[in-house]
């Protein structure tokens, strides 16, 4: 069975590509009686604020019309920015030999949370270095991950 979240993927992938951008990932939380869509759009040479007003126009006219939430909700497009979520097998494989942070679903090793460098990923598995050890992950079991930004 499908997320909301794929859901919305497939339905909102190529009227974000029409207006030259990538949709990297969606997001949905419930935040008091409402629904929070946060769609993450990306392009070569940066996001602008005219970019996400101009998806944000567009990918509503295609929820109005195809009416895939039953719940109110409340649309917000945005840059996945320097510490960008990852979401997709080949985001991670994007950046390997960057650090990330992954949090699982359900502990590792008494851990939720892990920290390293993106050394490969391997069929659904990824695998952090971390101390110069490996800890191998299932893409499966991870709750969330982000690039950790550099400075």
């Amino acid at each position: 069975m499908a997320t909301l979240e794929q859901k919305l993927q497939d339905l909102l992938q190529s009227s974000v590509e029409d207006l030259g951008c990538e949709l990297w990932g969606i997001e949905c939380q419930r935040v008091g009686r409402y629904l929070t869509v946060r769609l993450f759009i990306d392009k070569e040479g940066g996001v602008t604020v005219d970019d996400c007003a101009d998806v944000s126009r567009q990918v509503s006219a295609v929820l109005d019309v195809e009416d895939p939430i039953a719940d109110k909700y409340n649309l917000e497009v945005s840059s996945p920015g320097l510490d960008r979520p990852l979401f997709t097998l080949a985001q991670y494989a994007r950046y390997i030999g960057q650090e990330i942070v992954v949090h699982l679903r359900i502990p590792v090793a008494d851990r939720r949370k892990w920290q390293g460098e993106l050394e490969k990923i391997d069929n659904d598995m990824i695998t952090l270095i971390m101390d110069k050890q490996e800890q191998v992950l299932a893409f499966g079991n991870i709750q969330k991950a982000n690039v950790v930004a550099k400075f």
